[in-house]
């Protein structure tokens, strides 16, 4: 996996560059989180399974609560008013309520949202 590092206000932030699907198990974004060592992290919807989206997977739940155990920042960067399901919606809300992961439309927004 590649990277691109952001350095704001003495923070790291790592956003992940990827063709296609490179996430699609929480071992994977596991080890993403591991190969990153930085504060806070961005994904782009592109780069993660649809699996994620669906949340009777549990494959959101599983990758997420490696974000909150391992005490990082994560946005996931996306247009995500594509998914009809009234209980992802809650769930990207409920999300963007947290200080630890946000859903957001531009890579600058995750930035913003990361180094606040």
């Amino acid at each position: 996996m590649k990277y691109i590092q952001h350095h704001i206000n003495s923070q790291s932030i790592a956003e992940l560059i990827g063709n296609g699907v490179v996430l699609s198990t929480a071992q994977q974004f596991l080890q993403m989180m591991m190969d990153s060592s930085d504060e806070g992290i961005i994904v782009h919807q592109k780069n993660i399974d649809e699996q994620f989206f669906d949340l009777r997977s549990g494959l959101a739940g599983e990758m997420l609560q490696k974000v909150v155990n391992y005490r990082l920042r994560l946005a996931i960067v996306g247009d995500f008013s594509i998914y009809e399901s009234n209980s992802l919606r809650a769930f990207i809300s409920e999300s963007n309520r947290s200080n630890s992961i946000a859903f957001v439309a531009t890579a600058e927004d995750a930035i913003k949202r990361l180094t606040k």
